[in-house]
């Protein structure tokens, strides 16, 4: 592995907190079942204690939804329910990662973090080779931030125990095809312990 930058995606209280509007679908018991905040954060302080620069994403909208994407399957509920809206608490960190002072947060409005964002100059600003990937869903940011990182010739690690989807079905599915391009590991395998 060459110089590695973690990246924590779309753990976010619309996502991941029980009260959140796409937790209640599923997501919310898929991460308390794997243990995916305990998980990224273990992840984070791993790298923090490395050396290894540790880069929040977000996914979410301005004011206005005016980057809405109205013929998105995935997004369309979104600015009708006033769903992940840039600055409000369902876009906020979940409290178990918080981003720590001097981390970087990259917002997003697609699935891809890399899509229409300056994470792709930030990691390579660092020198950053391999990416190491954790968040939810498996099946969307997961999986886009793999496929993209690897287009982009980053070395691609998906911390598995760190990730979920809303059902298993989808987890697993996305994982076995994680695995077509990037190494499918866990926190403890990808930080030697």
């Amino acid at each position: 592995m060459g110089r590695p930058g973690l990246l924590i995606m779309d753990l976010i209280n619309d996502v991941v907190h029980p009260d959140g509007t796409y937790a209640r679908e599923g997501y919310a018991d898929q991460v308390a079942r794997r243990g995916v905040l305990r998980n990224a954060a273990r992840a984070a302080d791993l790298a923090r204690g490395a050396g290894i620069p540790v880069v929040h994403v977000t996914v979410g909208f301005s004011a206005g939804y005016p980057e809405w994407p109205a013929s998105s399957s995935v997004f369309a509920p979104c600015r009708d329910e006033g769903r992940l809206l840039l600055g409000a608490w369902g876009t906020q960190q979940h409290e178990t990662v918080r981003p720590k002072e001097g981390e970087v947060l990259v917002s997003k409005h697609r699935l891809s973090p890399f899509h229409g964002t300056s994470l792709d100059l930030l990691l390579r600003a660092q020198d950053i080779d391999t990416v190491l990937l954790a968040g939810v869903s498996t099946d969307l940011v997961v999986m886009s931030a793999a496929r993209e990182a690897h287009d982009r010739d980053y070395r691609v690690q998906v911390l598995e125990d760190a990730t979920a989807s809303r059902t298993d079905e989808l987890h697993d599915a996305a994982v076995m095809l994680l695995a077509r391009t990037a190494t499918v590991t866990t926190v403890d395998q990808a930080f030697g312990r």
